[in-house]
């Protein structure tokens, strides 16, 4: 394994690290803010202290192959979530070493789960640095480098295989850079058009970029403790629909700026996406307007506020313009199984991805079949597509880390007096990264409470999910470090 060549790579990833912390840096010259200004220049000097320290070790020389693309691409989501720390605790605004890693990894992995307790008491350098930690992770920091580096050779499809969800790393070029340079273009397009419109519905400068950077990205930090719901119906309406296209496979936006409609309206992901969207919005609509509490409620008000909900974490971005810890129980199940779910692969949504649901769905109705027709040869197929078999195995694989990650993660958190629904939502809050869950890590909560250790255990959970298992899980092999 080529030790060396990680690290030189990893060097890359701290040095990019070190200049995104100039951004805010700079931003606390303007209001005078020293005391976050000396946590940036701390986490920028350390992330970049780091990287000449790698980069001394490392060596250009030498392909990048399977083993050495794993510890990139799982190295660069822990180094980033440590240096992204830094200026959280070195400021003061996080006392805590591991509360200030959750707020990071959170960030990173596009999360949206946070332990402040009272966020608007934070200097807006700092909570401009958390909107910006997702808007980094939700691009994904390997598709940044890969994009911005000629020199990765062959080991950059890999590498982009790895950080791009779903069963299947769609390349839309024939050389993987250009391919994510064009993700990345779309990334900005949208982040560009989204502050655009909110400026002209009457949001200041700095709440449209934040809240544009954690949209796009499905992360959800906002810096109002009450999220979305300071804005008016319009604004709501405009983050709605950038969250649901951020759901949205980049590659079927990609068809769309080239002027063809018709991969988007063939896929039967996003007609599937549509669907659970539509079905669960007029359910959980039906169930508000029968609740006493929204009885007196204008209806329209009722389904805007359904609707974002349920878009919200369809595509795991975690905003609120409600307490939905507070609806019917009805609802409230709705939004569990929405977060199972998640949003399109090949998006910055977390979640298993609805394409696996499918797939994972049709597997299950095959072993039915063959329960009585034992000799059938029945092929899986999406839209008309087959489905490799060793793409089936992996979806039904990753399926079932996931429940187990889930089940594992409620048993852990619900130690000592968590109560059960807490512990069950703050797992799939932090597995699916979607940031709240129900009851007191509800919208209107946060995971302060919980202990170091659980908080510890969440942070695992974020990079799993982030990671999608199997990279975080393939350095527990003995086998991976065997030369």
């Amino acid at each position: 394994m080529n030790l060396r060549r990680v690290a030189s790579i990893l060097a890359v990833v701290l040095y990019a690290l070190a200049a995104a912390q100039l951004v805010p840096l700079i931003y606390c010259i303007a209001p005078s803010d020293p005391t976050s200004a000396l946590g940036f220049a701390w986490g920028a000097g350390s992330c970049g202290l780091a990287g000449l320290v790698l980069r001394q070790y490392g060596d250009d020389v030498g392909e990048l192959y399977r083993r050495e693309g794993v510890l990139v691409v799982v190295g660069a989501w822990v180094l980033a979530s440590i240096g992204g720390a830094i200026p959280y605790y070195a400021s003061g605004a996080i006392p805590g070493a591991i509360d200030a890693l959750f707020e990071s990894a959170s960030g990173f992995t596009t999360t949206g789960a946070s332990i402040l307790v009272d966020i608007e008491a934070n200097s807006r350098s700092i909570l401009f640095w958390r909107s910006m930690t997702q808007w980094l992770g939700g691009i994904g920091i390997v598709v940044l480098f890969v994009a911005l580096l000629s020199e990765l050779g062959p080991g950059a499809r890999f590498l982009f295989s790895l950080e791009v969800p779903g069963p299947k790393a769609e390349i839309l070029h024939a050389r993987v850079r250009k391919t994510a340079l064009v993700l990345f273009r779309i990334y900005l397009a949208l982040t560009g058009v989204q502050i655009v419109l909110m400026l002209a519905f009457g949001t200041s400068l700095y709440d449209a970029i934040t809240h544009a950077f954690a949209t796009i990205s499905t992360g959800g930090f906002s810096p109002h403790a009450a999220s979305i719901g300071v804005f008016s119906p319009m604004v709501q309406l405009v983050v709605l629909l950038f969250m649901f296209a951020a759901g949205v496979n980049f590659t079927l936006h990609y068809a769309l700026t080239q002027g063809r409609g018709g991969p988007a309206i063939r896929d039967v992901e996003l007609r599937a996406y549509m669907v659970i969207a539509a079905v669960a919005i007029l359910l959980i609509a039906i169930d508000l307007i029968a609740d006493p509490d929204h009885a007196r409620t204008d209806r329209g008000e009722v389904v805007l506020e359904a609707a974002f909900q349920t878009v919200s974490i369809l595509t795991t971005t975690g905003f609120a313009t409600a307490d939905f810890a507070g609806w019917p129980a009805t609802s409230q199940v709705i939004l569990v199984a929405l977060m199972l779910a998640g949003g399109c692969a090949g998006s910055t949504a977390g979640g298993a991805k609805i394409v696996r649901v499918l797939i994972g769905a049709r597997a299950a109705a095959r072993e039915v079949r063959l329960m009585f027709s034992p000799h059938s040869v029945i092929a899986i197929s999406l839209g008309g597509t087959p489905i490799p078999e060793e793409t089936v195995r992996g979806v039904v694989a990753l399926l079932v880390l996931w429940f187990l990650g889930w089940g594992a993660g409620t048993l852990l958190l619900s130690i000592g007096d968590t109560p059960v629904l807490d512990a069950a939502t703050a797992s799939i809050a932090t597995l699916s990264n979607i940031g709240p869950g129900l009851a007191d890590v509800g919208p209107n909560g946060n995971f302060a409470f919980f202990a170091g250790w659980q908080k510890c255990t969440m942070i695992v959970l974020m990079w799993l999910g982030r990671l999608e298992f199997f990279a975080l899980l393939a350095l527990l092999q003995p086998a991976f470090w065997r030369r």
